[in-house]
């Protein structure tokens, strides 16, 4: 797998709000771009999913594949490629949550993506940290509507 790319942004939630909404899979074609459709196929023994199912559209890249993910309370979801889809070939990721108070949280976001068809690194990196940045602002958006906020964290 090669190096991830990662983005932080600050985000007006608490860290249980924000986890919330990460762990709320069903309600991603509503705030993350490209995802279709998002179904969990398993979860944990506290409830939380624990394999998720993945339609993705996002213009050039459409694929069909399924997550595998790991939770640590409200600090930390980590995930990885169970099933690999045609054009994606390894994933790996994380969300990274540090309470600044208890309404601000700064959110990191790592992303490592293989696809099955060759692209320069250079535009590869590009191209996760797009989808990066429009992970975060989609899940700040999502979280303060949730948490009832104004929220412009930067």
């Amino acid at each position: 797998m090669a190096d991830k790319t990662s983005s932080m942004m600050k985000i007006d939630a608490p860290k249980s709000v924000i986890m919330a909404v990460i762990a709320d899979f069903g309600a991603y074609p509503q705030w993350a771009s490209g995802v279709k459709a998002a179904e969990v196929e398993g979860s944990d023994t506290d409830g939380r999913p624990e394999r998720v199912r993945f339609v993705l559209d996002a213009g050039v890249v459409k694929d069909r594949y399924v997550l595998e993910y790991r939770w640590q309370g409200n600090d930390e979801v980590r995930w990885d490629l169970a099933e690999r889809g045609s054009m994606i070939s390894d994933m790996s990721g994380a969300y990274l949550l540090s309470e600044e108070s208890a309404d601000r949280t700064t959110v990191t976001y790592e992303l490592a993506v293989g696809l099955a068809v060759p692209m320069p690194g250079m535009l590869k990196r590009r191209a996760e940290k797009t989808i990066i940045d429009t992970a975060l602002k989609g899940l700040r958006s999502r979280a303060v509507q949730v948490a009832g906020g104004s929220g412009d964290g930067q």
